[in-house]
């Protein structure tokens, strides 16, 4: 098949999660309660970290960083969801199709990365706690983030160059709520068995790598809580807990549709509205209700606007 049936798609058409009208319509009242809970989370968290001096330290800049690429990714896929569940024709365009394939891997690469940096942040606070302020620098902080959106750009690009030279003809159903490499490669023209391989160990090279180098920090870290005082040991254990936790929420349902995928088209969708929407939920939840720091900070802030209304 030529490259030239490629140039005939404009639209492709996304099943979504359900067919019932009712089932839909109830979806998009949750679904759109959860994005504006992801949104106002994390732009509570951004504001916080910028505003109070408290938080003006290098694990809290991260934090920011995470949380800007945790709306990013939830906006990429999660707006056209809750549109298209009160739509009859769910249809995206070709150019509307790639940009969600690029946008997703340049936020997932990137934040698989960010949160690699945040492990070495907890490994040297508390491993090389005297070293800390000149090893987690404001240079070497902003350096960590450039290389994670970096590597996510490097990555959705090394993807985007094979997607993008791809024939396609025939269904143009995509069975999800938006389009990713996986599902828009099976519509392709050509053999897609060793594409999928190729587009899996691209992706798998950069989930494992960054999985590793998370258990190597969380395994240092974990040997040095152990032979510290259980009063610095608790506490280290309580902050390194939520990064965890982060983690493995962000990590699991990446190897089951990139690393490890599995066929079985309800489960992907699950995997696929986890990775999406659930994880960048569940982070800010997680990040303020187990850090003191955090929740400081928001009775400071309430405070003080509260204190400054009331003198007006």
């Amino acid at each position: 098949m030529d490259g030239g049936n490629k140039s005939t798609v404009s639209e492709f058409v996304l099943l979504g999660l359900g067919h019932s009208w009712n089932v839909q319509v109830l979806l998009f009242m949750i679904f759109l309660v959860l994005y504006l809970i992801i949104i106002s989370g994390n732009i509570i968290i951004i504001i916080l970290i910028i505003t109070d001096p408290h938080l003006h330290s290098p694990m809290y800049f991260l934090l920011a960083n995470l949380s800007f690429v945790d709306m990013w990714l939830s906006s990429v896929t999660t707006p056209k969801m809750i549109t298209d569940f009160l739509r009859e024709n769910k249809t995206i365009s070709f150019a509307g199709c790639m940009c969600q394939i690029l946008f997703v891997h340049v936020a997932g690469g990137g934040e698989m990365v960010l949160l690699v940096a945040m492990a070495y942040d907890r490994y040297v606070a508390i491993c090389k706690p005297l070293h800390y302020s000149i090893i987690m620098s404001l240079q070497r902080c902003i350096g960590l983030v450039l290389t994670s959106w970096t590597t996510g750009f490097v990555h959705a690009m090394s993807q985007m160059t094979v997607v993008m030279q791809l024939p396609f003809c025939g269904s143009k159903e995509i069975d999800s709520f938006f389009c990713d490499i996986p599902l828009v490669i099976k519509l392709a023209c050509v053999e897609s068995d060793n594409l999928d391989i190729l587009m899996n160990i691209d992706t798998g090279a950069v989930a494992v790598t960054c999985f590793i180098l998370l258990l190597i920090s969380y395994t240092y870290i974990l040997f040095t809580v152990l032979q510290s005082s259980k009063t610095g040991a608790s506490k280290a254990l309580s902050t390194c807990t939520a990064h965890i936790t982060v983690v493995v929420l962000f990590f699991g349902p990446c190897i089951f549709i990139y690393v490890w995928p599995i066929s079985i088209t309800w489960l992907d969708k699950f995997l696929a509205v986890f990775y999406s929407v659930i994880t960048p939920l569940l982070n800010p939840t997680i990040y303020t209700l187990r850090n003191k720091e955090m929740k400081k900070a928001l009775k400071r802030f309430k405070s003080y606007y509260m204190g400054s209304k009331g003198n007006t």
